[in-house]
């Protein structure tokens, strides 16, 4: 007896079918997850940098003003266009000879401050606040009457600066222990 057996096409199918599901299994458990965990050990690493050159920024914004910043974006206009900041950039100091630029540069190699204003995963602006303190004195005379009452507002102590993303925190506005410390250092 002659049996037929199966067309070749099917078989080609099969093997067509197998060499694509085995594409996919690769791509899915190999590749994908290596992929993401480079996308995000990038996003972090370039996140922290960012935050980093902020903190500095608001460290030199501080020593002029006397206060801490809560406006990015004055932030940056203030540490491309200040004189004594692009002065510090480009000096040398004398002793060591090492350069003062207080900057880091970013994964790219270079350091552009336009960038400093948004996340590198999201692209959306960091959460920078600073504290707003009210201190309230009342001055009362020896027979308990009220004489005046003072009022203190003191604004931009300390600050807080956080990533969008999740890629972590400088600073806290609750208390002066945590001032420019990073949350990964």
């Amino acid at each position: 007896m002659n049996k037929k057996g199966e067309p070749w096409y099917i078989h080609a199918a099969l093997y067509l079918v197998i060499a694509i599901l085995t594409y996919i299994l690769i791509r899915v458990a190999i590749i994908d997850p290596s992929d993401y965990i480079e996308k995000e050990n990038y996003y972090s690493n370039e996140s922290h940098l960012r935050m980093e050159n902020i903190r500095q920024a608001e460290i030199l914004w501080e020593k002029k003003n006397e206060q801490y910043s809560d406006n990015l974006e004055e932030l940056i206009n203030y540490i491309k266009t200040d004189s004594a900041v692009a002065a510090l950039i480009v000096g040398i100091d004398t002793l060591t000879n090492r350069p003062t630029n207080p900057f880091k540069d970013l994964s790219n190699g270079k350091l552009d401050f336009d960038s400093l204003l948004v996340s590198p995963a999201s692209h959306t602006p960091y959460i920078l606040k600073v504290d707003t303190t009210v201190s309230i004195d009342t001055v009362v005379n020896p027979r308990g009457d009220i004489i005046k009452v003072d009022t203190v507002t003191t604004i931009g102590s300390i600050y807080y600066l956080a990533c969008p993303d999740g890629y972590g925190t400088i600073g806290d506005t609750a208390t002066m222990a945590l001032k420019n410390t990073a949350s990964w250092d």
